[in-house]
């Protein structure tokens, strides 16, 4: 068959007509889409509401656990939806399959955005930290002309952990790859927080603003999508990405076992995140920046 998906790949770019800003806008979402987090998600989501986030926009891909139970335990109705959306879509005429992620985020945008200045589009193995500011809103207020942040990864391995330790991610995995902006996975990754009623077309790694592809650091200085990538475009200190790749080896086996989100061979998967796992931990520092900002904010 001509039109087969090896060939074409997925739709990873989806295009949306921003939303219209509604009165008195203001404030930080993020839209995140989860399956079978439950053991992390309870940290994640009260460590986020903590940091002035005020609606979590969640998109469920199937769990089968105790992920939502959790985030509604944790978060009060008025800061939380929650989207079903185990699904799987394709242009029925060229058989691509529309990338899930980007398509939770092209609706939480347009559905959601025009009430918050700040949409956020991260994982939730993925913790925004403030780093001067005690809250994300006042670490992003010095940012009024942005309308796109480019945050690179910071991104953390297993920190010695065979299985999960007590205590949660941010106080037991403290070391990181040195340089946030070499090739850990072979590719540089940025996540993105953006002001959604400005969003013309977006990617998991990648947002367009007003037809443009230039984004700002958390400096607020401005770059070409090309350019984002060069080592002068690195700041953190405002607001830094944390990524917890791997966390644990019982998880990291775990993460392999699940598979790749896109279709792929396990053997080439596995070969894949065992390397970028590896080169994580070939140049580590000790990052205690989240540590910090639990102790700025007195949470113990």
């Amino acid at each position: 068959m001509l039109w087969k998906l090896p060939i074409f790949g997925k739709i990873s770019k989806i295009g949306i007509t921003p939303p219209d800003p509604q009165p008195d806008r203001a404030g930080v979402a993020i839209a995140a889409i989860v399956r079978n987090e439950a053991r992390h998600i309870e940290e994640w989501a009260h460590f986020h509401a903590r940091a002035g986030v005020a609606h979590f926009v969640i998109y469920d891909n199937g769990s089968t656990d105790a992920t939502v139970a959790l985030l509604r335990d944790v978060l009060p109705p008025p800061q939380l939806s929650i989207m079903p959306w185990a699904q799987v879509f394709s242009d029925a005429r060229m058989g691509r399959e529309i990338h899930n992620q980007v398509l939770a985020y092209a609706h939480a945008a347009r559905n959601f955005g025009g009430y918050f200045r700040w949409m956020a589009f991260i994982d939730v193995d993925e913790f925004l930290i403030p780093k001067r500011a005690d809250s994300l809103p006042g670490a992003l207020a010095h940012l009024g002309e942005c309308h796109s942040i480019s945050l690179p990864w910071h991104m953390f391995g297993r920190s010695g952990h065979v299985a999960p330790p007590q205590g949660g991610v941010l106080r037991n995995y403290r070391r990181r790859a040195s340089d946030p902006m070499s090739n850990v996975r072979g590719v540089r990754a940025f996540k993105c927080i953006v002001d959604p009623c400005h969003l013309t077309a977006l990617r998991v790694h990648s947002m367009e603003i007003d037809g443009s592809e230039a984004s700002c650091n958390d400096r607020g200085e401005s770059a070409s999508l090309r350019d984002r990538n060069r080592p002068e475009f690195y700041s953190a200190g405002h607001v830094q990405l944390n990524h917890y790749y791997t966390r644990s080896e019982e998880e990291l086996a775990a993460k392999i076992g699940r598979g790749p989100n896109l279709r792929a061979k396990n053997e080439e998967y596995e070969r894949k995140v065992r390397r970028t796992v590896a080169n994580i931990e070939a140049d580590e520092v000790e990052d205690l920046s989240a540590l910090d900002y639990l102790a700025r904010i007195g949470w113990e």
